[in-house]
């Protein structure tokens, strides 16, 4: 009998609601997801399993102009994403104002089949998700079209149907219980990122990179270090707040995200380093493991 496998690439620009959406289609917790944009800095793989198909999701970085080394590389990323893609899945909202140059320019060269689907339905009316559809139907005939709340999981089988229905033939890519190619340290990272996003106004989580310098498994308890790199020493007096009482709440929500997440008791301490300008230094970008 014959097995289906392919890679599903999501895109779309900041804030569409590609991380619950692919977190809805994995069934697991794989991409952090706050209120603010541009949450997404890595291209995350979540991989679906069953005996007749396996399915790559690929989570990519919101579509934006890029003003630093880090978002040429998280736009290098997206690119590489629809390259490999076997079927694209474009996430735009019910709100959102297309002037089509950035996304649309990125699927220009791609020959996969494209579906477009049309989040957080549940915050509107019948009427504009009508006119949404005819103006996707409209701008770029793609293969289909869904009205989607990735929240409520509203319509996601029908999605989940679609890409099943259009991957190519192919063996497995990963093994049959791989979930995701990141590993647990990449995990722990994120979850100390998403507190910093939600923790935090303004600049400050755009500034900040969380590295985990060290993760030892036990048993029954994970002992992890993370540094959290800032730009500058007014920004690290920020996170880590008078008499460390902001660093101490980041660390007591991360470190109950990471014990659910790992099913372990986890023991977390953090430090706030300074490397002035990072976001421009392609050397540091490197060895926070980003693409070039």
């Amino acid at each position: 009998m014959s097995h289906q496998a392919g890679f599903v690439s999501i895109i779309g620009k900041p804030n569409a609601g590609k991380s619950t959406l692919m977190n809805a289609l994995v069934g697991e917790k794989m991409s952090i997801i706050t209120p603010k944009a541009q949450t997404t800095r890595h291209r995350i793989l979540g991989i679906v399993n069953t005996d007749d198909y396996q399915i790559v999701f690929s989570d990519t970085p919101g579509v934006i102009k890029p003003h630093y080394a880090l978002h040429e590389s998280m736009m290098h990323q997206v690119d590489g994403s629809i390259v490999d893609a076997d079927l694209i899945l474009l996430v735009t909202d019910i709100y959102e104002e297309f002037d089509e140059t950035d996304v649309l320019k990125k699927l220009e060269g791609s020959l996969a089949p494209v579906a477009v689907l049309i989040n957080k339905i549940d915050q509107s009316d019948e009427e504009t998700v009508k006119k949404k559809v005819e103006f996707w139907q409209e701008k770029l005939k793609p293969k289909a079209i869904f009205a989607i709340s990735a929240l409520l999981e509203h319509n996601i089988k029908a999605v989940m149907d679609f890409v099943v229905e259009n991957l190519p033939e192919h063996p497995a890519y990963y093994e049959k219980d791989a979930l995701t190619d990141r590993n647990d340290r990449f995990f722990a990272s994120e979850m100390i990122r998403a507190q910093l996003l939600k923790q935090y106004k303004k600049e400050i989580p755009y500034s900040a990179e969380v590295i985990v310098t060290a993760f030892i498994e036990g048993e029954t308890l994970h002992r992890i270090s993370a540094e959290i790199i800032v730009e500058r020493d007014s920004q690290k007096n920020i996170i880590i707040g008078q008499g460390g009482k902001m660093l101490k709440i980041v660390g007591t929500y991360a470190r109950r995200d990471m014990e659910e997440f790992f099913q372990r008791k986890v023991f977390l301490e953090m430090f706030v380093k300074v490397i002035p300008d990072w976001r421009s230094k392609k050397n540091y970008l490197k060895k926070f493991g980003y693409e070039g």
